[in-house]
């Protein structure tokens, strides 16, 4: 196992035989080869050493930090799949589609079921936002339009979709609440598509910051069937 750090503090070929001569010293270090110029340590090593291992044992003088392109371990577990990161989503939207069925089947309505769904669909998701009302801005205006250009929009977005997720299942204005619906979702659906095209890896705030969703397709979807539900319930209204 080899890897290279960079090491400051070194000024001369004492100071590189100094730094090669400590670190050489630390228990699973085979070989050490300093590099002044550079300014790089390439160590060898029985097995995985760590950093701080490396940084009590040189002297106050230097300090040793890995080369950004080996900052992660080659041991560390392959990335998750899009469907192992997505399960949260996923599974969250099967919970509001069952638990709309089962409040409408006896007395069978999509329009209701629907209604329900959207409603449910607002005060879930708002719920994972309320844990972190302080970073979901943040992440949020990474993508959506109108949170970029109003940092306020995104503060106050969690507290929205808890009104408008009321009004549904109150059957409280509920044109208001689809129009509503229609335009930030509209606006939110347009960054995502963009963030999509340009190919940009950053986290979905659709559920707040307590889970790490990448920015998928799945987002795009996800807005996608709010947006149709909105339009045809809108045209029924």
């Amino acid at each position: 196992m080899k890897h290279t750090y960079l090491i400051t503090g070194m000024t001369c070929g004492g100071c590189a035989s100094s730094v090669e001569e400590q670190l050489a010293k630390v228990e699973g270090v085979r070989k050490v080869d300093v590099d002044l110029e550079k300014a790089e340590a390439t160590i060898s090593m029985n097995n995985h050493v760590s950093l701080q291992d490396f940084r009590a044992a040189l002297s106050d003088k230097y300090s040793i930090s890995m080369k950004t392109e080996e900052a992660v371990p080659q041991d560390l577990p392959v990335q998750q799949s899009k469907w192992k990161q997505l399960k949260p989503l996923f599974l969250i939207f099967g919970y509001l589609f069952v638990a709309a069925f089962l409040l409408n089947f006896k007395d069978w309505g999509y329009s209701n079921a629907m209604l329900d769904f959207m409603g449910l669909f607002y005060i879930v998701f708002s719920f994972f936002k309320f844990l972190d009302l302080k970073g979901f801005p943040e992440s949020f205006r990474m993508y959506d339009p109108l949170a970029k250009t109003v940092p306020f929009y995104g503060k106050v977005y969690p507290f929205l979709e808890l009104a408008l997720g009321l009004l549904f299942l109150m059957r409280f204005q509920i044109t208001l609440a689809l129009i509503l619906t229609i335009v930030i979702l509209g606006i939110t659906t347009f960054g995502v598509i963009k963030s999509l095209l340009d190919k940009k890896s950053i986290r979905c705030a659709c559920l707040g910051t307590a889970l790490n969703l990448p920015m998928t397709e799945a987002t795009f979807i996800e807005n996608a069937i709010m947006l149709i539900m909105a339009f045809v319930m809108l045209f029924q209204f």
